[in-house]
């Protein structure tokens, strides 16, 4: 985490004031351009932010977006800095010259608004020379942005200046790391999800962020995802070309009355195409085909199957006994219950995780028998005091899964390079999934069923190859 010592003052570039008041512009004279020192011979990178001691803006904005708002860790788009106008700037300083090579900046709606910068820096202040010149952020970040200079630098002072954006004259930053080196942290790589390889205009994704406003989490739907969203804290491409979904504990959930929060793919078969619902039986969600013909029809699909291949990387190792270490990888969703939930498990003092599955029978149409589950363990126990399991999974293991649906039969197939598949059958002859208002869809992503762990603990999953597949469905319509 950043060290921020917020001064009134960063040398002549501001004045103090009282609470409400703005901040005063700097002269508008054109800075002498000169040559900053060169790199220090022999510096290291290092993947940790450099101390940003001072922040301060020309802008005239109202305090409530003022230049500390850009480096105070706060990531929600509420604390941002922001400018009215073009051409205003916000000054970093970091109390003495360090090397920079690169910036990573959050911009405010940065997937949906394309900004215009410079960048510049100064050993004094005073005197400032050119870093980068008219850039353009990508307009698909939601999170983090890489900003890599062409070769580090070396400056007391950074001024990002501002030239408007796509929708409006406004620049706004809602965060902002410095690095020295031109790769940043190292997590943002220079691919985007669309780009893996992997079909992602058969689903939106959930990330627990709120940048509407709503309470609840955000979802980017069909078109936007397709077009090469990406989100660094939470959906972003991997170096070894998979898409990353990394989720907290604790964050915006997609509702108000789940326990949990997740980064999550829903599939959506319509493909875009908004006219058409995201919710009941129709083109965007499949039926079984033991439903009535009468919901075949009206389907997107009839029976499905999902084929996922992924490395669990992270889960949790801390919290409430029965949620440590668990995470969700894969369902099928009804209308309300779940035919399947497909859970990877690994405890901490275990060096390999179980895989198992939950399948929710509906409550009687006559009310006779209550909601119930049923548990089916394929690798390990789901017990909380499991032993290691000798055929488990280990984090960062590549494996792959299958779910399928034939009319009321459900398949899972656990399958590992040089070891036997691992198969399940389950019959949901009784399940009241088969009924006429009854309609699926493909989840995958990470779950994070752990709302009690300590709150910097993450459950991360990269994903190689997400197939989906139905009867009477194709993918270019």
């Amino acid at each position: 985490m950043r060290s921020l010592y917020l001064l009134c003052t960063l040398l002549t570039l501001t004045a103090c004031g009282g609470s409400g008041s703005q901040s005063q512009p700097v002269s508008e004279s054109v800075p002498e351009q000169v040559p900053l020192p060169p790199p220090t011979a022999g510096q290291t990178c290092s993947t940790t932010s450099l101390p940003i001691s001072v922040s301060a803006d020309d802008s005239a904005s109202s305090d409530s977006y003022g230049a500390s708002n850009a480096v105070d860790d706060d990531t929600t788009s509420a604390s941002r800095w922001q400018s009215n106008f073009s051409n205003e700037s916000l000054t970093l300083g970091f109390g003495q010259e360090r090397q920079v090579g690169s910036l990573q900046i959050k911009w405010f709606k940065g997937s949906e608004r394309t900004y215009r910068f410079s960048v510049e820096g100064s050993s004094d202040g005073n005197d400032w020379s050119t870093i980068l010149s008219n850039e353009s952020s990508s307009g698909r970040h939601s999170g983090f942005e890489l900003i890599s200079f062409e070769e580090p630098t070396t400056a007391n002072f950074l001024r990002i200046t501002g030239s408007g954006n796509s929708v409006n004259d406004e620049t706004a930053i809602v965060e902002v790391d410095a690095f020295n080196c031109e790769a940043g942290d190292g997590e943002i790589v220079d691919v985007f999800p669309n780009e893996v390889g992997i079909e992602l205009l058969d689903w939106y994704v959930s990330v627990p962020t709120d940048e509407d406003g709503s309470g609840t989490s955000d979802s980017i739907y069909e078109n936007e995802l397709a077009d090469g969203y990406t989100n660094s804290e939470y959906f972003y491409a991997s170096d070894d070309a998979g898409i990353v979904m990394r989720s907290p504990a604790y964050g915006f959930k997609t509702s108000q009355n789940t326990s949990y929060v997740r980064v999550e793919l829903r599939e959506m078969l319509r493909r875009g195409n908004k006219s058409i619902s995201t919710q009941g039986v129709n083109k965007n969600n499949w039926v079984f085909s033991s439903a009535p013909q009468s919901a075949q029809t009206a389907a997107g699909g009839v029976d499905g199957k999902l084929n996922v291949s992924l490395a669990v990387n992270e889960v949790s190792t801390t919290g409430e006994n029965y949620q440590i270490g668990r995470v969700i990888i894969g369902q099928i969703h009804a209308n309300d219950d779940e035919p399947v939930r497909l859970y990877y498990r690994k405890l901490p003092n275990n060096d390999k995780g179980a895989i198992y599955y939950a399948h929710e029978k509906r409550a009687s149409a006559d009310g006779s028998r209550e909601k119930s589950e049923d548990w089916i363990e394929m690798i390990g126990s789901r017990s909380s005091s499991a032993s290691n399991p000798s055929d488990g999974i280990a984090l960062n293991e590549p494996f792959s899964y299958t779910i399928e649906v034939l009319g009321n039969t459900l398949f899972v197939t656990i399958s590992r390079e040089g070891k036997a598949d691992v198969v399940s059958t389950y019959d949901m002859t009784g399940s009241r999934y088969d009924e006429a208002d009854q309609y699926m869809y493909f989840k995958v992503g990470v779950y994070h069923v752990n709302n009690s762990s300590n709150a910097d603990e993450r459950a991360k999953v990269t994903f190689y190859s997400i197939k989906n597949s139905h009867d009477n469905y194709a993918e270019s319509e």
